[in-house]
């Protein structure tokens, strides 16, 4: 479920993206228009608001990191052998 959310907001921030490129090009020199500055808007509230999720994920343990680079932590069995 949070996976799902997160990529949702990333997909949120492409489109915001590219609606804000659109409005950068068709609105050259009209300044009446504040549609980039709109989509400027809702692209930092989608960043801010992906930013908190992934730290709720993180801080929950919903996400973690398990890569299989990443060493195992070392337990008891080390010193139980030495002795």
């Amino acid at each position: 479920m949070l996976k799902a959310l997160i990529i949702l907001l990333m997909i949120a921030l492409v489109v915001s993206l590219a609606s804000g490129l659109v409005f950068l090009l068709s609105d050259q020199g009209n300044t009446d228009k504040r549609r980039l500055f709109n989509s400027l808007g809702i692209r930092l509230g989608l960043g801010f608001s992906l930013l908190c999720v992934i730290l709720y994920g993180v801080m929950t343990g919903q996400l973690g990191h398990r890569n299989p680079w990443d060493a195992e932590p070392v337990g008891e069995m080390s010193s139980n052998a030495s002795q």
